[in-house]
Order: C-alpha cells, then structure tokens, then sequence
C-alpha cells in the first residue's frame, strides 16, 4: 500500500509514520507533504497513492483549499487536533476523521473502514491503472527564493546539496551562497531528479556533482567530504548505505 502523508508538524509526521509500520509494515510512504504548494506539484507528477492521510491546517492554507484546487481521487484519512471540521470532511472522499493525537486503535479502525469500503465496491485501484501509459515525473528545474527584501530564482544545476540546520531547510549553491527553501528536505527528496540528487541521511540531500571525495567509514558507511565543504564531512547512514552505492552505480529508483 503507497501512502501520502500531508502533514506540516514533524512530530506528528513522525508519530503517525511509527503507528503506521506497527499496524501495516507493508504500508509505503512515498511522500511527505507539508503545503498546498507541494500538495499541488507532487500530485501533478506522480500517480495516486492508495491513500492519503492529510492534516487539515497546513504550512498555507486548508486542507479544503487544497481539495478545491487538485483533484485527489483516492481515499482521505484526515487528521486533525481540531473536531469542528468532521461534516465538512465527509462531503470529500474521507473515509475516516482521526483526532490528534492519533492512537493505534483509531488508526486501525480507519484502515478497517478502507478494507470493507473495497471490498463492498470493488477492488478498482485507481492509483494503479491496468491499462494506462507510463507516467514520467516531471521534476523541478529551478526554485523561487527570498532572501531579506530579495527574490531570486535558483537552478537546481546550480545546487550542490540541500540541508536541514535548526529546523530550516536551505539550498548551497556550487558557488558557496545558501539560500532558505520553502521545503523541507523530505518534499525535495521528490521533487529534485533521483538520477542527479540523492538523500543520504536526515541532513543531507546531495548532488552527485557536489561529491569531491569518499572513503569507508564502519559498518560499511561511507564518509562523503563535499564541495563547497562543510564543517563536518556528512555520513551516509546505515539504512542508505546500500541504496547510495547503487545510486552511484547508476542504478537509483
């Protein structure tokens, strides 16, 4: 099962990623979406999940602003600290309205809900046509920045790496400028080409141009000393490790 999650607090993206590897290890987030604007980009890119849980208050607006501007034809588990908003949820394709924060028995009972709406209608799964062409992802060639009074665009040619540092995100050129993002790493990881741009931690999602040197550090991770450089020389993690190699190799998802 392919997940969105939208979602604009950490915590709370982190909290409902955890319940749900407990009650559905299967289950894969492909995306998480923290804005309207990365709601619209993504969804224009990428077939649908099988489902999607979305927070109501989001980075730039509301869940049903969003729902007014894209069409998202698959299941909705919305997610809120607020209940005033369940009669307007259920007149979209909500299956369910959990309350923040989201416990694992009502997490279950909305899955449950999806699995009986499936079988009493059918097994169609409109995320995953039986007979459609092949979709190619249309990836970002440039971002709007601001910086003070200023506003410049950046060409995502001219990014080296982007990195997270005291919960802001921000973009390094190869000329050594840094720019604050609009998004956050894991909103990049899907917008930036995966031939080119690889995350190798938490901190850190880089550019195969910007890789100046590596050697093995232990348990099989790597060191990755980066240009421009930066204060510590980042660590690919564990978990990546693997997936790295093969990105260098050429072979990426």
């Amino acid at each position: 099962m392919n997940i969105v999650i939208v979602e604009d607090e950490l915590p709370a993206y982190k909290r409902l990623t955890k319940l749900l590897q407990d009650v559905v290890p299967a289950a894969k987030i492909v995306a998480h979406l923290d804005s309207i604007q990365t709601c619209k980009e993504w969804f224009a890119t990428h077939p649908l999940p099988n489902l999607v849980f979305m927070d109501i208050h989001l980075a730039d607006g509301s869940a049903f602003d969003l729902l007014k501007q894209v069409k998202i034809e698959c299941p909705l588990i919305f997610t809120t600290a607020y209940d005033q908003y369940a009669m307007e949820a259920f007149k979209t394709a909500s299956i369910d309205y959990l309350l923040k924060p989201v416990k694992s028995a009502d997490l279950e009972g909305a899955l449950k809900k999806l699995k009986n709406f499936k079988e009493i209608f059918g097994n169609e799964d409109k995320s995953q046509p039986e007979q459609s062409p092949p979709q190619i992802a249309e990836y970002k060639k440039r971002f709007l920045v601001r910086f003070g009074e200023h506003i410049k665009t950046v060409s995502v040619t001219d990014i080296a790496y982007c990195y997270s540092e005291n919960k802001a995100t921000f973009a390094r050129t190869f000329e050594g400028r840094n720019y604050p993002m609009d998004y956050n790493l894991d909103a990049l990881e899907h917008m930036l080409d995966p031939q080119d741009f690889f995350r190798i931690n938490r901190q850190y999602l880089i550019s195969l141009k910007s890789i100046e040197e590596m050697r093995t550090y232990t348990k099989a991770r790597v060191i990755v000393k980066l240009n421009p450089t930066v204060k510590e020389q980042p660590v690919v993690s564990s978990e990546r490790a693997a997936d790295f190699k093969n990105w260098l190799a050429g072979e990426y998802k």
